[in-house]
């Protein structure tokens, strides 16, 4: 009878617990019953239950659920009398039924749902994109030849939308804050990309599928299989799905032997096949080109915009008076050569980045307008909250400026400034949450780092990055020098190429600050004896040369220390890639006191850089929504896009076919276009209804109806509201609302409502 004793779990309710114990009880020894567990009365989670408590109370569920079921059993095989058994089997279909709404509201917890019916996110997103790509906003590339990953066409509508939003960037970022544009070429030397580091190190790690040498990024791999598991499989325990949500937060952290473990451990294959995968190792994400016909001049399509700025930064401070901070931008396409590209356009390889790099003396990161967004509040996510497995929380900026959670006033200002741009252009300002890099994220030479993330059916999508990069950038091009640009095309008088013989620019890339009065600094002085080293290192003396006078103060003054005690120390030269003896005779390091009128440095830099199609699929998905048409048969799908970046800011259409009523509908049409409003005048018999129904799904915020010929109705798509204004008014109202200078609700106020079942579509 030791199988009668079963593991009641603590989420059973009195009720239960009373039936099933005093049915046992009945058949039991009192040794046997003494054994049962003590009962705990612990209600059933609300909604509102977290995803941890919803996994524990499930586990409790199953436990519960299979005890009884070990009690039904003991009953029966006790021979006790029906009513008995058919209470306790009572019991146990209602345990079942308690396990089943906690599994639902799990689904939901896990889903993004809210458990009565509302879409899926993929059914959402399905949607969406369905509309998308039917009203041609975008579609795949050369989809008469089966279409290339990652590679996107964007339609008519969605060519508007990107054009609306670069408009208002410029307008928001250049034009408010005097930036200086630049444009540069997509080819870029190797040799530039070699010095900022993406030659060595713009990689991601990938793995192959080891009998059909199929390639899928590793990280990809191993982030779909942790979401699938959190997402379907309701049977982990609450341990599990905490060690996958904390290998989901330190994916980017772990290195190729630890993301190929992980993916051992978890027994993780390739995704079509079920073939096993190799180790993961590193793959560039350039394309490479070469730049001329010789062929010996490599170079790469750029991944990015900012490095076209670095190198012209001497240019730009001469430009602008040699005076700091200033802020260059520019928008342009950008190439990546992505392993796995997928979730549309969040993932591509090629886009468009819009960039600011706004220099800035590293003495003094204050900015004369920061007082303007001093006061926003939003939701951010510092460091702190993240590790501490904490939310995003609305914060004050000018408190996570003052408390050193944002390192400095301009990074806050700029932060403050994308939030603006970002919910002006209608994303939802609460799904875009601003989280700061994690330590192990952050490049060693960053001072801070944001992200905004904006939340769309694929989660959170990292669509603007903000972040302090101190000198780094100008420093690592100022630090190469020339050695042989030309090659055999300077016979004929051209230079086909900056290649192979270049690894250093030679160009200072600093600022000064000019003193009123000179002032007395101790400098360190650095003099290698050239013809002691020449002895010494023969052809190598010009690397030496140039590693001594690279020495920090620190690295120097040791070096000093050493030398005046031993005589000669062990000196490592990057260029040669080894150690060299260095005498006393070889080097005179001193500090001298000098009489300066000018404070020359390497100025540091904000970036804020702006992924131009993440940000647009994400109001794509934020402005879209359906409702019910007129006769309630079906949904009608709408894009709530705001005038500002709506593709048509208006159409016009005749009620009826009438010459009458046409000709009115063309003079408007000529208004508009003399306004500078782009608009769609639909002169097709087709009912009124149907004409609002599809220029909703296009996302145009106002139709005008010619019912007469001497006023006519504008209707506002959200509402769907309609007042009467005269043939000549009707182009100013809808500029005045879409240039921003007055509102619908202003509109609504003036003019004569007008009343029609037409509007309801």
């Amino acid at each position: 009878m030791r199988f009668l004793i079963p593991l009641i779990s603590s989420s059973i309710t009195s009720g239960h617990y009373r039936i099933i114990s005093r049915l046992l009880s009945a058949h039991l020894t009192k040794p046997q019953r003494s054994a049962l567990p003590p009962f705990f009365n612990c209600q059933p989670p609300s909604m509102a239950a977290s995803e941890e408590s919803l996994r524990k109370a499930l586990a409790e569920k199953q436990s519960a659920v299979e005890a009884h079921g070990n009690a039904v059993r003991a009953l029966k095989a006790a021979k006790a009398s029906k009513p008995e058994i058919d209470a306790a089997i009572e019991a146990l279909n209602s345990l079942k039924l308690e396990k089943s709404s906690i599994e639902k509201q799990l689904q939901a917890a896990v889903s993004g749902s809210d458990g009565d019916g509302a879409l899926s996110r993929e059914a959402f997103r399905q949607a969406a994109v369905n509309t998308l790509e039917r009203r041609l906003f975008y579609i795949p590339s050369f989809k008469i030849y089966r279409g290339v990953a990652g590679l996107y066409d964007y339609g008519p509508p969605g060519c508007a939308v990107k054009s609306n939003v670069l408009a208002f960037w410029r307008q928001h970022f250049v034009l408010e804050e005097n930036m200086l544009e630049v444009d540069c070429p997509c080819v870029t030397p190797e040799v530039v990309l070699k010095a900022s580091g993406h030659v060595d190190k713009f990689t991601d790690l990938m793995v192959k599928d080891e009998k059909t040498g199929t390639c899928y990024r590793a990280d990809h791999l191993l982030k779909d299989f942790c979401n699938e598991k959190l997402q379907k499989d309701l049977t982990i325990s609450a341990e599990k799905a905490a060690e996958l949500k904390h290998v989901l937060a330190t994916l980017d952290d772990l290195s190729a032997e630890a993301l190929g473990a992980k993916i051992k451990e978890y027994g993780i294959t390739a995704p079509d096949t079920k073939n096993p995968l190799s180790d993961p190792y590193p793959f560039n994400l350039m394309f490479q080109t070469s730049i001329g016909p010789s062929g010996l001049s490599p170079g790469y399509m750029r991944p990015e915009t900012a490095q076209g700025i670095f190198v012209n930064f001497k240019d730009l401070y001469y430009y602008n008076g040699n005076k700091l901070p200033f802020a260059a931008a520019q928008i342009g396409q950008a190439f990546r050569n992505e392993i796995s590209p997928r979730q549309g356009l969040l993932r591509v390889r090629e886009f468009t980045l819009a960039e600011i790099e706004h220099f800035v003396d590293p003495e003094d990161k204050s900015h004369p307008k920061y007082s303007e967004v001093v006061d926003l509040e939003f939701l951010m996510f510092p460091r702190e909250e993240q590790m501490s497995g904490q939310s995003a929380k609305k914060i004050r900026l000018g408190d996570a400026v003052s408390k050193g959670t944002v390192n400095n006033e301009t990074l806050g200002y700029f932060i403050g400034r994308v939030y603006l741009f970002l919910t002006r252009l209608g994303i939802d300002k609460d799904r875009l949450r601003f989280r700061q890099h994690l330590a192990n994220e952050m490049a060693h030479y960053a001072a801070d780092c944001w992200d905004a993330e904006i939340e769309c059916s694929y989660g959170w999508i990292e669509c603007v990055g903000i972040a302090d990069r101190s000198a780094y950038d100008l420093r690592a091009h100022s630090e190469h020098h020339v050695k042989n640009v030309f090659d055999e095309g300077q016979r004929e008088g051209n230079i086909d190429f900056i290649g192979t013989n270049l690894d250093k620019s030679g160009v200072p890339l600093v600022a000064a600050e000019k003193f009123s009065e000179p002032r007395e600094v101790e400098k360190l002085v650095i003099a290698p004896v050239k013809k002691e080293l020449g002895l010494a290192f023969k052809g190598s003396q010009k690397n030496v040369v140039e590693a001594l006078e690279a020495m920090n103060e620190k690295e120097a003054l040791e070096m000093k220390a050493a030398l005046e005690s031993k005589g000669e120390v062990e000196f490592y030269v990057c260029t040669l890639g080894k150690n060299v003896p260095i005498k006393k005779n070889m080097v005179s390091i001193s500090k001298e006191k000098k009489k300066e009128h000018q404070r020359v440095f390497t100025p540091s830099v904000i970036e804020p850089s702006f992924g131009i199609g993440r940000i647009i699929y994400c109001l794509f998905e934020h402005s879209f929504y359906t409702r019910p048409s007129k006769a309630g048969d079906e949904q009608l799908n709408v894009f709530r896009f705001p005038p500002l970046v709506a593709p048509i800011k208006c159409t016009v259409f005749p009620l009826v076919q009438n010459q009458q009523y046409e000709d009115v509908a063309k003079v408007i049409s000529k208004s508009l276009t003399t306004a500078g409003i782009s608009h769609k005048i639909d002169i097709t018999g087709t009912s009124i209804g149907k004409r609002y129904a599809r220029t909703d799904e296009l996302g145009v915020p106002f139709a005008i109806t010619v019912d007469s010929t001497k006023d006519v109705t504008i209707r506002e798509r959200d509402s769907k509201l309609q007042v009467r204004v005269s043939v000549e008014e009707a182009a100013l109202v809808v500029k005045s609302v879409t240039d921003g200078l007055r509102t619908w609700e202003d509109v609504w106020e003036k003019y004569p409502h007008h009343t029609s079942g037409s509007a309801d579509d």
